[in-house]
């Protein structure tokens, strides 16, 4: 994040997230990409004693009581290791606790969001399923209301962190005759006797982040597991896209950057035709673009983040964070293609850590809704926004701000 717009307390942490991703060592980040560790706990766990994780929540649960502003930060910073050590380390201390922390019970947050944060307990968010992602409320895994406890059958996919978790959030339909938006239900499932993972090899990209198959056979599951009302798991679905998108674009900012670190530096010392490449437009304006995108990224996601900070209106929040996941993963893309195509040949091998870098981020424009929802929220979501600002009167209507504009007969609209 830029410099300027932090203050003293936010600049001290962030110094702090740096000395701990200085500390993670190279060769985790190499078995991890060759599949050769599953899941980074002790990386978690780290991150949890020196108290990293949900910087946002309050103190008392085991936050330090911070803001958005700061925790984008944070999420950019750990996104340099790599782009699943960021996905790792938000999908427990940023998406599952923020949902129990807004929806759950005193019981509920002390049992799994203080341990979690303390990297005593690993988490995942069961969402997508065999038969679709972007059709959330499509969701065919099942919760039969049994009084003092539910019976949850289905299976979910892609579950990052899937493989360790100790307790899953999962989305289930509880009343099969409900509308899609109103027969389904949250739940927080311990890895118990039904639970059943399997972990995903063959990932393009972002490998060792513990990915899996979920399966749920007959598992029980105590009613007070229920994370909010019964059939209210759209409300808590509805307030985990601000974690899930904007937290997404933060890391993806992060995980960008070392492409642009290692391309930049690459061509300063690259010779050709008697001169270091940086001196030829066609490769130093590949880098100027990479630099402005990612300056204009992180002031989109800094922005978001006051909008959410400062009680911003939802629907203006919702399009926000769609518009700027969106903006900021295919500006991260592009950084790494431009990061790649400038080094050529070299960029293309393991030499280099950009071809992982290409590799991991392709993720960031599918997960956490595919960047075709994003278009379609924000293009909904201005629509309703454009209405009203023109109908509370306060704009000027530019529309008659041409010579012609009383031409009635040329504005043909049917």
């Amino acid at each position: 994040m830029h410099d300027f717009l932090l203050n003293d307390e936010q600049r001290a942490l962030r110094d702090e997230v740096r000395e701990f991703v200085r500390s993670i060592p190279r060769q985790l980040v190499l078995d991890m990409d060759a599949d050769q560790v599953e899941f980074p706990e002790e990386f978690l766990r780290e991150a949890g004693r020196r108290n990293l994780m949900g910087c946002r929540y309050p103190r008392e649960i085991g936050g330090r009581g911070l803001d958005w502003a700061t925790t984008v930060m944070v999420m950019e910073e750990v996104g340099v290791i790599g782009y699943i050590f960021a996905c790792v380390f938000g999908v427990g201390a940023e998406l599952v606790c923020d949902a129990i922390v807004l929806h759950g019970t005193p019981e509920q947050q002390a049992r799994y969001v203080t341990p979690l944060l303390k990297g005593e307990l690993f988490a995942a968010e069961c969402l997508t399923e065999p038969r679709g992602g972007s059709d959330f409320f499509g969701t065919t895994t099942r919760a039969e209301n049994r009084g003092d406890h539910f019976v949850l059958n289905g299976q979910k996919r892609f579950i990052v962190g899937g493989s360790a978790a100790d307790f899953f959030l999962v989305y289930a339909r509880t009343d099969p005759d409900a509308a899609p938006h109103e027969g389904i239900s949250c739940f927080i499932v311990d890895r118990t006797e039904g639970v059943e993972t399997s972990y995903l090899y063959g990932l393009m990209g972002c490998r060792g982040g513990g990915a899996s198959r979920v399966t749920f056979n007959d598992v029980v599951v105590p009613r007070e597991n229920l994370l909010g009302r019964l059939h209210g798991g759209a409300a808590v679905f509805e307030t985990m896209m601000i974690p899930e998108r904007l937290g997404t674009a933060a890391m993806t900012i992060g995980a960008a950057w070392p492409a642009l670190d290692v391309a930049t530096r690459y061509t300063r010392r690259r010779k050709a035709f008697g001169r270091t490449i940086d001196r030829f437009q066609g490769v130093s304006f590949q880098i100027a673009e990479a630099a402005m995108l990612l300056d204009a990224a992180r002031s989109s996601v800094f922005t978001t983040a006051l909008a959410v900070d400062r009680g911003a209106p939802p629907r203006h929040v919702r399009r926000q964070i769609s518009q700027t996941k969106k903006f900021v993963t295919e500006s991260c893309q592009k950084v790494a293609h431009n990061a790649m195509q400038v080094m050529g040949g070299i960029g293309y091998t393991n030499i280099y850590p950009v071809e992982r870098i290409v590799r991991d981020l392709r993720l960031a424009s599918i997960w956490t809704g595919t960047n075709e929802v994003m278009s379609l929220v924000t293009a909904s979501e201005w629509y309703r926004e454009h209405a009203a600002m023109h109908s509370a009167g306060v704009l000027r209507d530019v529309e008659h701000d041409a010579a012609e504009a009383d031409a009635t007969d040329e504005k043909i609209f049917e």
